[in-house]
């Protein structure tokens, strides 16, 4: 995501502000530097660059487990941790920049995308994960709680809401686990130039449907789809992919609302429902 400079009056707001109470206790940690970069700050957790190293701050120890144990894990190229001091996990940075930010079209090379696919194969060629991912039961619930929020509060269409939840239904279906990074957006993969330098923020790796990594990877990014599928070597079916950006796409508006991320017309997951369509 998009950096925001903060001066250190900024980050005391963020920090000692009530929406964000977990996170009074690391002032001391960040304030011996003059300036940092507010990298995400959400209901659930807060990322800031200081320098090389970013802290990532989440009052949920779990997920933090899941990201040590996943990048001590995965056979591809991740940050370095540097430390852990519950709530505070910091790590190195890595070199190079983002694929792209979702929204705006991507300016990295077609070879770069057919990188991130053979990073993305040898992730899902490694041993799965000792933790299980969600079964295809559980995600249905939540794509019915999602589809039934949009619909009752008139953020899209009826229509669009079911043509899209009818191309999601299609993924839920028996698949063979593999270990997937679970939040692959493109903003989470770093190039420099046609190499992968580095894949970040890990705290929902489990085991899963391959197609969903793909997915998330390409997703407001469907030009680029054939790119990572040449660089992943292997038989990728489109129609379940375009049925995992309905997936992804229906049941995380809600969140992006009330996180702050803006309105439902202008989130880049609600044109590609409307796209879907």
């Amino acid at each position: 995501m998009p950096g925001v400079s903060s001066t250190r009056p900024g980050l005391w707001r963020i920090v000692n502000g009530p929406k964000y109470p977990a996170l009074a206790g690391i002032t001391a940690i960040v304030f011996c530097v003059d300036q940092v970069e507010v990298v995400l700050a959400n209901n659930d957790r807060m990322t800031l660059r200081v320098g090389d190293v970013f802290l990532k701050i989440d009052a949920d120890q779990a997920r933090s487990d899941v990201e040590v144990e996943a990048i001590n894990m995965a056979p591809v190229p991740t940050p370095e941790i540097l430390w852990r001091k519950p709530p505070v996990l910091a790590l190195a940075a890595v070199p190079g920049r983002t694929l792209g930010q979702i929204g705006r079209p991507s300016t990295a090379s077609p070879a770069a995308w057919a990188a991130a696919g053979a990073v993305i194969r040898m992730l899902h060629d490694a041993p799965l994960p000792t933790w299980p991912g969600n079964s295809a039961e559980q995600l249905a619930t939540r794509l019915a709680d999602e589809c039934d929020w949009l619909v009752a509060n008139d953020v899209l269409p009826p229509d669009v809401v079911a043509r899209n939840r009818q191309q999601a239904d299609a993924v839920l279906r028996p698949w063979t686990p593999v270990f997937i990074h679970g939040d692959l957006h493109l903003e989470h993969v770093f190039v420099n130039g046609d190499t992968v330098t580095g894949i970040i923020d890990w705290s929902e790796a489990r085991q899963g449907d391959a197609l969903f990594d793909i997915a998330s990877l390409t997703l407001a990014n469907e030009e680029h789809l054939d790119d990572v599928i040449a660089g992943y070597g292997k038989d990728v079916d489109r129609e379940l992919v375009r049925g995992w950006w309905s997936w992804r796409c229906l049941v995380v508006i809600r969140w992006l609302c009330e996180n702050g991320y803006g309105s439902p017309a202008e989130l880049p997951e609600a044109a590609v429902l409307r796209s879907q369509t």
